[in-house]
C-alpha cells in the first residue's frame, strides 16, 4: 500500500506535545517492515498495554500511514498524531 502526505492531511488530528511523545508508554520500532507486520507488532503490543496508554510506531513503510488509519476505526483504539521525519513514519496510538 502507498501513502502520502495527502492521507496525512485528511485525518483529524489532535496536537500532542512533544512531552506527551517522550511519555509514551511504550515505543515499537517496525522499521524495515512491510504491511502487515507493523500492524501486528502495533496490535500485539496494544494487547499487553493498558486502556489510555500511548504506543508510538516507528516505520518505514509508506503504507504504514493509510493502514494505521484503518486500523484505528476497526479497532477502537486512538490515533493521536502521524507524521513523517525524513523517510520514517511515527504513529502515535492511545489505547482504548
Amino acid at each position: 500500500m502507498a501513502g502520502s502526505a495527502q492521507d496525512l492531511e485528511s485525518l483529524p488530528q489532535r496536537n500532542i506535545t512533544e512531552t506527551e511523545v517522550m511519555d509514551a508508554n511504550k515505543e515499537l520500532d517496525t522499521r524495515g517492515l512491510n504491511c502487515p507486520l507493523p500492524i501486528l507488532k502495533a496490535k500485539k503490543a496494544l494487547a499487553d498495554m493498558e486502556s489510555g496508554q500511548l504506543l508510538k510506531v516507528i516505520a518505514t513503510d509508506p503504507g504504514s500511514t493509510r493502514d494505521f488509519q484503518a486500523f484505528a476505526r476497526q479497532t477502537g483504539n486512538e490515533l493521536i498524531e502521524q507524521t513523517q521525519v525524513a523517510d520514517e513514519f511515527i504513529h502515535i496510538l492511545k489505547r482504548r
